[in-house]
């Protein structure tokens, strides 16, 4: 089922975020969500993973699938392991070996045993990703994932993204252009003016 946004707007007090936004989210396919710095992007990104609720419109396609998220804060326990992170959302045992492939992928390598408090800025964006994609998930959303991350690292973390989001939803907002070339982009969402 297709993920509908249907003439949502949400405001926080007296800054209006979102104003009358319609969009669609097809099954199975890779959407980007484009936009300048403080247009709505993260508060459509709440919205779909309900952790907020609009004020006006409504979100279907959302209620019974299993979503996971990588949001710009990258919300790891910062006393657990890499591995232990990621293992607290998988539901079914992932095995060292898994994880040590996941790792690679991404260019992760010899950190799994380290708390993450004790990991670089990139290598927790990292984490966060493999975090989200591991997880027992039908729809993908990430806001901004790749933030901070080298060309070569980026590269090569959207080839596992790709791979691991085959046949899922994927809504991933991104302020570049060439993220949403290197991801095969189905469709675009401009969220274009700050109201």
């Amino acid at each position: 089922m297709d993920i509908k946004v249907d003439h949502i707007s949400k405001a926080y007090g007296e800054q209006q975020v979102l104003q009358d936004l319609s969009c669609v989210f097809p099954e199975g396919k890779t959407t980007c969500i484009r936009g300048r710095s403080g247009c709505g992007k993260t508060t459509l990104i709440r919205l779909l993973l309900r952790l907020d609720v609009p004020d006006k419109g409504k979100i279907e396609g959302v209620g019974d699938r299993k979503l996971s998220a990588v949001f710009q804060e990258d919300r790891l326990c910062e006393n657990l392991s890499a591995a232990s992170n990621i293992r607290l959302v998988c539901t079914e045992t992932i095995t060292d070996r898994e994880l040590e492939e996941a790792y690679k992928a991404v260019a992760l390598t010899e950190i799994w045993q380290k708390p993450v408090r004790e990991l670089s800025g990139g290598m927790r964006r990292r984490v966060s990703i493999l975090r989200a994609l591991l997880a027992e998930s039908d729809c993908v959303i990430m806001d901004e994932p790749l933030r901070g991350l080298d060309e070569k690292t980026r590269a090569k973390t959207i080839d596992y993204i790709l791979k691991k989001t085959e046949g899922k939803t994927l809504i991933f907002v991104t302020h570049e252009e060439k993220e949403a070339v290197w991801l095969k982009a189905d469709r675009t969402v401009d969220i274009l003016t700050k109201h």
